[in-house]
C-alpha cells in the first residue's frame, strides 16, 4: 500500500487526530502514535506527544510565515506568543506536553494517566491549529484512547476516563426543534458509545498503520523542517485574520447547556429580562427574551419581544460552532410563527436576528437593503431596537441608516479639493455596499480633518445618523478636531455645524444623550469602557499597560452607541493594544492617515476607498514640496570621547545645577547618545552654524530667517538647542523659544509660533511632531533619529503645509511665497529607508517608569518581563552613578551592588533560565526564581527609595573637549529621476564596464583574496560613477532599488559595503539585496554559535573586541593588525590589548577568522 493510502487510512482510524492530515501528514502521525501507546508503553505516548508539540510549531511557522525560526522548542512558543498567535492557554499546552515529553525522554518516565492527560492537550492544539487556520469547527469531539481489557486497575486514570466518557456525552448533547432533553440525553449517550467501540475495534489497525508509517518519520520531518526555516511572509490581511480567528478557536469548546448560561447573562447585561416559556409575561420589562420557544418550523432558543411586540428570535450554539450558516436556521425561526405568533410579531419575518456561541455573536437585520450577518460585541438593548422599530415606521422607503445610506444626495463639492471630493464619494460608496471597515490614505496637510467633518455633517443630516465617534490618540488632535468642527460652516447656507449639532469632546465620564459628535481619545474610551471614573481634569496621552487591551460589555455606552467610527491617524490605534476598544463598537469604521503599513491594509480588510499621496499633493499644490541638506559632522557620525581626570561639567537634570569633576575613566559615546546621556554642544552648534551659513543658498534673495522646527530628544537637549540657536543667531528670547509640553503655557507658544513674525526658530521634543499645523514653516531640522517611517513622515509633515501669500507675507515679510521647506539632516534619518512598523514591545520595555517597576518588585507582582526590563534599567543606571554613590547603594542592599543586583534578575529571566525552571518545578519555579532575584530590592525600601532619587538626579555630563568638524554637506533634490530609470542605467553602465565589474566578480569568488584590494577596487568605482553624467553614490543606487522593492532592511548610512551588496545581487552571487551590515550580523551571529558548539567561549572583554572588530567590517569590509592601532581600538589598548585579552596563541586566528567568515 502506497504511504498516502496509509496516511489515508490512519487518518480514519484515529479519531483525535485524522483531521490534521490536510495540515501536515507529521501531525497525524505523531498525534496516532501517541494515542495507540498510551496503556502499552507510556514512555514512548509522552515523547510522541512532545515530537507532536514541536512540529505543530513547525507548520505554525510555516502557516503563519514567520521566517528564522528558533531550533529550541519554548523559544519558539515564545515566538508565537509574542506575534499575538497563540494565547495564554494554548502556551500552556505546548508548555505541558515538552515538559512531560523531556520528563520521558530524561527520566524514563511511563505513568499511564500523565500519557492520556498529553495525548488530551495534543488533541486541544490540533482542534485550536485546526479552527485558527480554517475558521470553522469541523472537528470531531475527543474520544478516549480505552484500555484494550478491563478497565485500568488505578483509580486516578479510571476516574480521569470516565470524566472524558462524560465530557464526550455532553459535547453530543444536543436539544433541538424536535428533541426534548431526555431524548436528546439518550441519544447523545448512544452515540458517545459508538464513538468508544468504534475507537476501541480501530486500536490494533490503527497500532499496525502506525508502525507501518515510521520509516516516513524522519522525511517526513526533514520536509517541515525545510519548509518551517523558509517560511515565506503571508499578507497581511490573512495575518490579522489568523489573529483574530486564534483567539477565539483558543477558548474552550463548551457544552450547549454552558454557553445557554452565558447567553443569558449577556442578554440581562443589555437589559433583557429572561424567561422560561412558561413563565412568559412581555410586559414585565420593555425587552424580554423567552427561552425555548416552539415556533411553526420548530423550538428557537430565544424569542425577542420588545414593547410586547415580537421582533426577534436568537439561534444559540455551543461555543466553537463556526456560525457560518446558521442564519438560514434563524431565518426559518424568523418566517414559520404559529397563529398567535404572528398575531404578536411586530412584522414579519422577525427582522431582528441572532445567532451566538456566548463567544461569537452575529445579527441580521431583514429591514436592511443588503440584510447579511455581521458580527456584534454582544445584543442590542431594547431600547436600540424600539428606535430602529420607530425609524422604520417613519421611513419605510429608508427602514435603516444603511438603507438611507444607499440614498444620500449628491455632494456639494463647493470649496472641497478633488482629492476630498473623491475620499468622500469613495467613503459613502463603500458604506452604501455595507463594507464594515474603509481606509482613507490622504497625504498630511490635505485636509483628512476637514474631509470627514464634511462626511459626518452628510450623514448626520442626509442619512440620520445620531452619533458619530471621532476617535484619536492624542489631545491635541482632539483639541484640533473639535476647533475643525467648530469652524465648520454648511454649504448650503452657512450655518455653523454647532448651531445645529452638539459637539462633545470627552472631558468626563458621560456620553451626553443630545450629543452628535463625540471626539476622544482612545485611551480615554477604553477607561469609560472599563467604568473607571473619568475627570476633566484628566486628560492623558498615554495609559500604561502590559498587554492588547480587553473590555467588557458595558450598559452606559453599549455597542450601538454610534453610528460611525471615525479613527484619526489610525496606523497608531489599531495595533495590539487599542483593538479591542475599536472592534466593541457595532459601527463602520473609517481609517484616517497620511502613512499606512501593511498592518493597516490587513485590519481594514483591505478597502481603501481613496488614496491621495503627499507627492500627488505636491503636484496638486496641495503641499509643497522640499529638499534636504544633509550635514555630516565627526562627532555626529562617529561620536566622541571625554577623557579621564579633566574637569567636565555635570548638569543634574532635577535641578538643573551644574558642577564640575573628573572622571575616573574616558567616557566613549555614540552619535546617538548625544541628547540623552552626554551632551556635545560643539555638535550642536556645527549643525546650526551651517544652517546659519547655507539656508539662503535654498531661500535666495531673503534676510529673514525662514521659520524653522527643530526636533530635540529630550527637555534638555532642547535647552541647549535654544541657547546655541540665540547666540549664533543673534536673537533674543523671541527669536527661538523651546516649545514642549513642560514649557509654560505651550498652546499660547504654538499660536505665537504661527503669527508671530519675530518668532522664528521653535524648538521641540514631541509636541509638535504630529497634527499641529504651522503653515509658514519653511525648515525642519532633525536633530533626533527616528526609527519609523509613519513617524517620520508626520514629522516631515510640519513643513509641508502650503499657506495663502497674504498669511504667509505677515509673518515672513521678504517671501514672495511658500514654494518649498528645507529638512536638513544631521543624524541620517534620509540615508535610509525607515522600517513601516515594528512590532509591539511590552509596556515594561516601553514606558513603565523604573519607580513602578520597583514597587512591583517590592510587591512581589512582577513578572519575567517587567524584571527584564528592571535589569535592563538597573544595569544603565550603574553606568551613570558615581562611586560614592555606587557604595552607598551597597550598603543599602546589605553589600550587594547595582551591577551585582541587575546581574542576578538578568540570569533569573534569561529564557534559558526560565526553561530550566520550568522542567524542575513549573510555573510556580519560574516565578520564584524571579522573586529570588528581586529579594534584595524587595527588603530594601530604603533602597529602592534612592535609587530613584539617583535616577531623578541623572548627571548628565558635557563634552567640552570633543570639537566637532564638518565632514560633508550634501543637497539632495528629492524629485529626481525614477527609481526604475536609475537601476536601468546603472545595470546599462554595468554591461558597459563589465570587463571592470567581471574582475570585481572574480575578487568577490576568491576566499583567498585581499579584502583591502577589494575595497579599493570598490572605493575607485564609488568616485567614477560619482561624477557627471551619473552622479550615483551608493545611498542613491541602494533608495533606487528600495524604492523597487528590491533591497531589504534599514541598513543605515550607505556607502562602499552596500554598493559591494548591489554588484553581487546583479551578478547572481547572492539571492537578495541586503544591507552589507545585516550580513556581517548574521555572519557574527552564527561564527559566535559555532564557537560555543565548540566549547569555545568569550569574557566580556572579547566580546568587546569581536564586536568593534564586526562593526569596521560592516563599514570597512576588513580590518587589519595595524588599524587595531586606531580609533576606537586605541580606547582599549590597541593591538596591544587585543593580544592581551585574546592571547599570542589565539589572537591573530581570531582576526583571521573574522576577516574570512564575516564580509562573506
Amino acid at each position: 500500500m502506497a504511504v498516502d493510502s496509509k496516511l489515508g487510512l490512519l487518518a480514519s482510524r484515529a479519531p483525535n487526530f485524522g483531521h490534521l492530515l490536510v495540515h501536515e501528514p507529521l501531525l497525524l502521525v505523531h498525534g496516532a502514535a501517541a494515542e495507540a501507546a498510551v496503556y502499552t508503553d507510556p514512555n514512548t505516548a509522552m515523547i510522541k506527544c512532545r515530537q507532536f508539540g514541536e512540529a505543530l510549531t513547525e507548520q505554525a511557522f510555516v502557516q503563519f510565515g514567520l521566517p528564522k525560526m528558533p531550533e529550541k522548542q519554548h523559544l519558539r512558543v515564545k515566538v508565537l506568543s509574542d506575534q499575538g498567535f497563540i494565547t495564554q492557554r494554548v502556551r500552556h499546552w505546548f508548555d505541558g506536553v515538552r515538559q512531560v515529553g523531556n520528563k520521558a525522554v530524561h527520566e524514563g518516565y511511563d505513568r499511564q494517566r500523565d500519557a492520556l492527560l498529553q495525548v488530551r492537550a495534543c488533541y486541544e492544539l490540533g482542534v485550536w491549529f485546526h479552527r485558527t487556520v480554517t475558521g470553522g469547527d469541523d472537528v470531531a469531539d475527543f474520544v478516549p484512547p480505552q484500555p484494550a481489557s478491563t478497565p485500568p486497575a488505578h483509580e486516578e486514570l479510571f476516574a480521569l476516563l470516565a470524566a472524558y466518557r462524560a465530557e464526550l456525552v455532553e459535547m453530543k448533547t444536543s436539544v433541538t426543534e424536535h428533541r426534548e432533553m431526555a431524548a436528546a440525553e439518550a441519544a447523545a449517550q448512544a452515540e458517545a458509545t459508538a464513538a468508544v467501540t468504534r475507537a476501541v475495534a480501530d486500536q490494533a489497525e490503527l497500532k499496525a498503520l502506525v508502525e507501518q508509517l515510521m520509516g516516513t518519520v524522519a522525511t517526513l520531518q526533514q520536509q517541515l523542517t525545510t519548509r518551517a526555516e523558509s517560511a515565506a511572509p503571508i499578507d497581511a490581511a490573512l495575518r490579522d485574520q489568523f489573529v483574530e480567528q486564534s483567539t477565539v478557536a483558543s477558548r474552550p469548546r463548551l457544552t450547549e447547556a454552558a454557553t445557554r448560561r452565558i447567553i443569558d447573562r449577556m442578554l440581562a447585561a443589555a437589559g433583557w429580562v429572561v424567561q422560561d416559556r412558561v413563565d412568559t409575561n412581555v410586559h414585565a420589562a420593555q425587552g424580554v427574551a423567552v427561552r425555548e420557544v416552539p415556533t411553526g418550523d420548530g423550538r428557537a432558543d430565544y424569542l425577542l419581544y420588545v414593547d410586547t411586540k415580537l421582533v426577534g428570535a436568537i439561534e444559540a450554539k455551543r461555543q466553537g460552532t463556526g456560525l457560518g450558516g446558521v442564519d438560514c436556521q434563524t431565518a426559518r425561526y424568523a418566517a414559520d410563527l404559529d397563529t398567535g405568533q404572528r398575531l404578536a410579531a411586530w412584522r414579519t419575518p422577525l427582522p431582528f436576528r441572532y445567532e451566538s456561541t456566548g463567544v461569537d455573536t452575529r445579527f441580521t437585520n431583514t429591514l436592511d437593503p443588503i440584510a447579511r450577518p455581521r458580527r456584534v460585541f454582544s445584543f442590542h438593548q431594547p431600547s436600540t431596537l424600539a428606535r430602529w422599530m420607530r425609524s422604520a415606521d417613519d421611513r419605510p422607503d429608508a427602514p435603516t441608516l444603511r438603507a438611507r445610506l444607499q440614498q444620500l444626495p449628491d455632494l456639494n463639492t463647493g470649496g472641497l479639493r478633488p482629492a476630498q471630493i473623491e475620499a468622500i464619494t469613495g467613503l459613502e460608496t463603500s458604506l452604501a455596499d455595507d463594507r464594515p471597515r474603509a481606509l482613507i490614505q490622504m497625504a498630511t496637510g490635505a485636509g483628512k480633518t476637514f474631509t470627514m467633518v464634511t462626511q459626518t455633517h452628510r450623514l448626520l443630516r442626509h442619512a440620520g445618523a445620531r452619533k458619530v465617534l471621532f476617535l484619536v490618540d492624542r489631545n491635541n488632535l482632539g483639541r484640533q478636531t473639535e476647533t475643525e468642527f467648530a469652524n465648520y460652516r454648511i454649504p448650503d447656507d452657512g450655518t455653523p455645524f454647532s448651531a445645529l449639532y452638539n459637539v462633545q469632546r470627552l472631558r468626563s465620564g458621560i456620553v451626553l444623550d443630545s450629543t452628535h459628535v463625540v471626539i476622544s481619545t482612545v485611551q480615554r474610551m477604553y477607561a469609560m469602557l472599563r467604568g473607571e471614573e473619568v475627570t476633566e481634569a484628566d486628560d492623558r496621552d498615554t495609559y500604561e499597560i502590559d498587554d492588547a487591551v480587553e473590555v467588557e460589555y458595558n450598559p452606559a455606552i453599549p455597542p450601538e452607541s454610534f453610528d460611525l467610527v471615525i479613527v484619526d491617524e489610525c496606523h497608531r490605534s489599531i495595533y495590539g493594544r487599542w483593538r479591542a476598544v475599536l472592534e466593541y463598537f457595532d459601527a463602520h469604521l473609517v481609517g484616517l492617515t497620511a502613512t499606512p503599513v501593511a498592518q493597516t491594509f490587513g485590519f481594514f480588510h483591505e478597502n481603501l476607498v481613496s488614496q491621495y499621496t503627499y507627492r500627488q499633493a505636491v503636484a496638486d499644490g496641495v503641499n509643497v514640496d522640499f529638499d534636504v541638506m544633509r550635514v555630516r559632522t565627526v562627532v555626529g557620525e562617529q561620536g566622541g570621547s571625554i577623557p579621564a581626570n579633566v574637569p567636565v561639567r555635570i548638569v543634574d537634570l532635577h535641578t538643573r545645577e551644574e558642577r564640575y569633576e573628573q572622571l575616573d575613566t574616558e567616557l566613549d559615546y555614540r552619535a546617538d547618545a548625544i541628547g540623552r546621556t552626554v551632551m556635545n554642544p560643539s555638535q550642536i552648534r556645527k549643525v546650526i552654524q551651517q544652517f546659519h551659513d547655507d539656508w539662503p543658498q535654498y531661500f535666495p534673495q531673503r534676510t529673514h530667517v525662514p521659520k524653522t522646527l527643530i526636533f530635540a530628544k529630550t527637555d534638555q537637549h532642547a535647552d541647549d538647542i535654544v541657547e546655541i540657536v540665540r547666540e549664533i543667531f543673534g536673537g533674543d528670547a523671541r527669536f527661538c523659544a523651546k516649545i514642549t509640553y513642560r514649557a509654560d503655557n505651550p498652546e499660547q507658544l504654538i499660536s505665537d509660533f504661527r503669527n508671530d513674525a519675530a518668532f522664528r526658530v521653535a524648538v521641540t521634543v514631541d509636541m509638535i511632531a504630529t497634527g499641529t499645523d504651522v503653515k509658514p514653516l519653511e525648515a525642519v531640522i532633525f536633530l533626533r533619529g527616528v526609527s519609523s517611517a509613519t513617524y517620520f513622515e508626520q514629522m516631515k509633515g510640519r513643513g509641508a503645509r502650503t499657506v495663502d501669500a497674504d498669511e504667509f507675507q505677515r509673518v515672513t515679510p521678504d517671501a514672495r511665497a511658500k514654494e518649498k521647506f528645507l529638512l536638513v539632516d544631521p543624524v541620517g534619518v534620509t540615508d535610509s529607508p525607515l522600517v513601516d512598523a515594528k512590532p509591539l514591545q511590552p509596556a515594561t520595555q516601553r514606558q513603565v517608569s523604573l519607580e513602578r517597576l520597583l514597587a512591583k518588585a517590592a510587591s512581589q507582582g512582577i513578572d519575567v518581563d517587567e524584571a527584564a526590563a528592571l535589569s535592563s534599567r538597573l544595569t544603565a543606571l550603574d553606568k551613570q552613578i558615581t562611586p560614592a554613590e555606587r557604595a552607598e547603594l551597597a550598603d543599602l542592599a546589605g553589600g550587594a551592588t547595582v551591577q551585582q543586583i541587575a546581574q542576578e534578575i538578568e540570569r533569573a529571566t534569561d529564557a534559558d533560565a526560565q526553561e530550566a525552571a520550568l522542567q524542575a518545578g513549573g510555573q510556580d519555579q519560574q516565578r520564584q526564581i524571579v522573586l529570588d532575584a528581586v529579594r534584595t530590592l524587595a527588603e530594601h525600601p530604603e533602597l529602592r527609595a534612592r535609587i530613584v532619587t539617583i535616577r531623578r538626579k541623572y548627571d548628565l555630563p558635557y563634552d567640552e573637549h570633543t570639537i566637532d568638524e564638518v565632514l560633508s554637506v550634501e543637497a539632495k533634490l528629492m524629485n529626481s529621476d525614477t527609481a526604475e530609470r536609475t537601476v536601468e542605467d546603472w545595470r546599462a553602465y554595468m554591461h558597459e564596464h563589465r570587463d571592470e565589474i567581471t574582475a570585481l566578480r572574480i575578487a568577490f569568488d576568491d576566499p583567498s583574496g585581499d579584502p583591502a584590494t577589494v575595497y579599493r577596487s570598490l572605493t575607485q568605482l564609488a568616485a567614477k560613477i560619482k561624477d557627471p553624467p551619473h552622479r550615483w553614490t551608493p545611498d542613491v543606487l541602494w533608495r533606487a532599488y528600495q524604492k523597487l522593492g528590491v533591497a531589504q532592511g534599514n541598513g543605515g548610512r550607505k556607502g562602499v559595503p552596500e554598493l559591494m551588496a548591489i554588484l553581487r545581487y546583479e551578478l547572481g552571487l547572492d539571492t537578495d539585496l541586503r544591507p552589507h551590515r545585516s550580513t556581517v550580523e548574521d555572519n557574527l551571529a552564527n561564527w559566535i554559535a559555532r564557537q560555543e558548539q565548540q566549547g569555545t567561549t568569550f569574557t566580556l572583554d572579547q566580546h568587546w573586541w569581536i564586536d568593534t572588530i564586526a562593526i569596521t567590517i560592516a563599514n570597512r569590509l576588513h580590518v587589519t593588525p595595524h588599524d587595531l592601532d586606531g580609533v576606537p581600538f586605541t580606547t582599549r589598548g590597541g593591538i596591544d590589548g587585543f593580544v592581551r585579552d585574546f592571547g599570542d596563541d589565539r589572537a591573530e586566528d581570531v582576526l583571521q577568522e573574522l576577516n574570512q567568515e564575516l564580509p562573506a
